[in-house]
């Protein structure tokens, strides 16, 4: 029942006419339990929020998949103009963006152009970069390119999914670059020739992304909310000596808040992805995919209980 519900939110959210309707009535029907605002200016006071009770965040403006160069030039421009606002308003965020947004699917010139704009204003602000993973088509281009950036920029990173059979290799390739990244379990529907179709096997694979990144030394961010990983993470880190400060939990703004208090009470990095914008859509279905439990809370939205 739960692989159907997953299914089922996945292919709504590649829906182009329920996408168009989401952006056209706004933030309603529980969505704004998991997006802090349609902008940043209206999210602000909810990140300084967490700030406040001791959680940096990420910001994401919702948007993906644009098709021409306008729109890449739009959506770069709000990514250097979302660095200013953090700068000015002295938050405690990095900034996550997704490489569709900004030309990945037009060409290697432009989304690199792009790219670089936003990095060099990242640079001068101080403010840390991580590019998201996309579906398995755009794997490949995207490690090429933050490769690329890597080599040019400290203040980058990038998300590597436990479902994908390729994922170890990338995290044993990438160990040159002593990159700081994300691991995740994966929200895309992917097909068994690329991916794991067993929840056990996503977790085992997660789990052995999680101790080899760890043990190469470099700066790991487990994105889940999965007690199991949870716990497993805490144990290799005692296992193993690992300093604190190697490695953060990240979450979704919104969901399993009292287990993120526990974990900053704990004394672990506790990092909240906080998206915002409009195009809100396709990353409600996702997060509505990946954890079938989180319906709950959209009822609750929408019936105010």
């Amino acid at each position: 029942m739960e692989q159907l519900m997953r299914n089922f939110f996945l292919f709504l959210a590649k829906n182009k006419s329920l996408t168009n309707l989401a952006k056209r009535y706004g933030l309603r029907f529980g969505a704004g339990r998991f997006v802090a605002g349609a902008t940043l200016e209206s999210s602000i006071t909810a990140i300084k929020r967490l700030n406040e009770k001791g959680m940096p965040v990420t910001i994401d403006h919702l948007g993906e998949f644009v098709d021409n160069e306008r729109e890449a030039a739009e959506m770069t421009q709000h990514c250097i103009d979302a660095i200013k606002a953090i700068s000015k308003e002295k938050l405690d965020s990095q900034l996550s963006l997704k490489m569709t947004s900004m030309g990945l699917d037009i060409s290697d010139e432009l989304v690199l152009s792009n790219m670089r704009k936003i990095m060099d204003a990242a640079t001068k602000h101080n403010v840390f970069i991580t590019i998201d993973m996309e579906d398995y088509s755009r794997c490949e281009k995207t490690l090429e390119i933050f490769k690329m950036l890597k080599s040019e920029y400290d203040n980058i990173s990038t998300v590597i999914q436990a479902y994908l059979y390729r994922s170890l290799e990338d995290v044993q390739t990438l160990d040159e670059y002593h990159p700081n990244l994300r691991l995740v379990k994966g929200a895309y529907k992917e097909p068994q020739t690329v991916a794991y179709p067993e929840k056990s096997d996503v977790d085992n694979n997660f789990k052995k992304l999680i101790e080899t990144h760890l043990l190469n030394g470099n700066y790991t961010a487990i994105a889940t909310h999965d007690d199991e990983i949870i716990q497993y993470t805490k144990d290799l880190v005692e296992k193993h000596n690992i300093p604190y400060d190697q490695f953060e939990f990240q979450m979704l703004y919104g969901i399993r808040v009292e287990r993120q208090d526990q974990l900053m009470q704990e004394g672990y990095k506790m990092r909240i992805y906080v998206p915002y914008g409009n195009d809100w859509y396709g990353y409600f279905m996702r997060r509505l995919a990946e954890r079938p439990a989180n319906v709950v809370f959209v009822l609750k939205g929408v019936f105010g209980k």
